[in-house]
């Protein structure tokens, strides 16, 4: 084909070039597809998320999603696993930053660490996936508060226990009851006030009301 100055150009001087395909270290790729999912999963829910949807969010082929992950099934359990990983990890945290004699402040900064993780499904972005199969929901619940509940009961419990008698009978399956319960209470009634839940709380362990856990004199 012959161009203004009447030369004739090449199939590859007629051409761009291709763009170049970014290449990313395998974890990085692989940290982009979950973020990708819990992103979905959050805003559409879990079973309106196709692997499509999640490659169309990150700009790769779906085979490269299945690269990674070999099924939904796979990329969901994993999600739903640094859920429960995130909930442990800000356990720990709050334990180790809440001051020794002061039960009313530990309350506050743990009904604030829990409205964090948990998120009214009207309000879904940056909190808990859409979770629309029943058998699934359950079965991440009860890994979740179980997570929590062992981490609780290694951590606050017997800090706890060393300086006074805990008032409860069944500890572990206590403390079930009361995580599993405020899950599904500020999910079903998302403008419960945290001063509600505080005082479930302290009925539920039978924690005295500006009480200390301080070493008795």
């Amino acid at each position: 084909m012959a161009n203004h100055d009447g030369r004739t150009d090449s199939p590859d001087e007629a051409l761009p070039p291709p763009a170049p395909r970014t290449s990313k270290h395998p974890d990085e790729r692989k940290d982009e597809i979950l973020v990708a999912a819990r992103a979905l999963f959050a805003e559409k829910g879990i079973a309106r998320t196709s692997i499509s949807d999640v490659a169309e969010r990150v700009s790769i082929t779906r085979g490269l999603v299945y690269h990674y992950f070999t099924d939904k099934d796979t990329l969901v359990d994993v999600v739903l696993e640094q859920h429960i990983d995130e909930f442990v990890a800000s356990i720990r945290e709050w334990d180790a930053q809440r001051e020794v004699g002061n039960i009313e402040q530990a309350l506050t900064d743990c009904i604030a660490m829990f409205r964090r993780h948990v998120r009214s499904a009207t309000n879904p972005v940056g909190g808990l996936p859409r979770i629309e199969d029943a058998r699934l929901y359950n079965r991440f619940i009860d890994r979740a508060v179980g997570a929590m509940v062992d981490c609780f009961r290694t951590t606050t419990v017997e800090a706890y226990a060393r300086h006074h008698k805990i008032q409860i009978e069944n500890v572990y399956e206590t403390f079930y009851v009361l995580i599993y319960g405020l899950i599904g209470l500020t999910r079903s009634h998302p403008t419960i006030s945290d001063d509600r839940l505080k005082d479930l709380v302290r009925q539920t362990l039978r924690l005295e009301q500006g009480g200390s856990d301080s070493i008795p004199s």
